[in-house]
């Protein structure tokens, strides 16, 4: 299993070192335009050297305050909501078409009357992450609660237990992996939305500082980014993923 594994990141490293060298040698071979694709050893250079910016860290800060923020408010109302849909099903009936019609909204186009209301500041970020995240986690609830077996429900009914009882022993614990599925891609479609509205406007931040190297025309500064955000996404995914199996290891 170890020597599979070893094989895997070497297949892994042999391959990623054989794009960068081919990306590096066609912008110094004049057969692509550093100017416009940049190449790899300016942006270990730029990277490198905006390591120990203190502006960096700061939006760092900023932004990932943003997505938590905003995936905490936007996963609470979504559990609430759908626990009152599920609780109460004409509820759920009469709010079906607008819950449909606000989630097929594309809600980057909504970014300009969250600044007016809430300014370039951490609001219309936060606003931005809840109108993402609130959506996704609202069905995967709904789903999660209603996919629970319904023999499990009568068995315990049978045996006497309480409406209380019946959802902390079966429905909750039912529906948890279902949720967390959930709430995994609500908290990636958070950091999304935030540095997407930072890119259109924001006092600062990841996504405002990548609009900045864009504008002029710091093609290595914007790829060094983009890096960062990528990685910055797979420790979120991986911070879920954990925190997923010590919540379920009794699975």
């Amino acid at each position: 299993m170890k020597a599979e594994m070893l094989r895997t990141l070497a297949q892994h490293a042999l391959f990623v070192t054989l794009v960068l060298g081919a990306w590096e040698w066609g912008a110094r071979a004049g057969l692509i335009d550093p100017s416009f694709v940049g190449s790899p050893l300016g942006i270990a250079r730029f990277t490198l050297e905006n390591f120990t910016n203190a502006r960096l860290w700061g939006d760092l800060v900023w932004t990932l305050t943003a997505v938590f923020v905003s995936f905490g408010i936007g996963s609470m109302a979504a559990i609430a909501a759908g626990l009152a849909f599920v609780t109460w099903p004409r509820l759920d009936e009469f709010c079906e078409p607008y819950i449909a019609a606000l989630n097929v909204l594309p809600r980057i186009a909504l970014v300009p009357l969250f600044i007016l209301w809430f300014g370039l500041g951490l609001g219309s970020k936060i606003a931005m992450g809840v109108s993402l995240t609130f959506f996704i986690v609202l069905s995967t609830t709904v789903a999660g609660i209603r996919g629970v077996s319904q023999d499990h429900i009568t068995l315990t009914r049978t045996l006497g237990a309480s409406s209380r009882q019946m959802f902390f022993w079966v429905t909750l614990p039912g529906a948890v992996p279902v949720l967390f599925s959930g709430l995994r891609l609500g908290l990636i479609y958070a950091f999304l939305g935030v540095v997407g509205a930072e890119v259109i406007a924001s006092e600062r931040g990841l996504g405002q500082q990548l609009a900045y190297l864009a504008a002029i025309f710091n093609v290595n500064g914007v790829w060094s980014l983009l890096f960062d955000l990528a990685v910055i996404g797979v420790l979120i995914m991986k911070l879920m993923s954990w925190l997923e199996r010590r919540l379920l290891h009794w699975q």
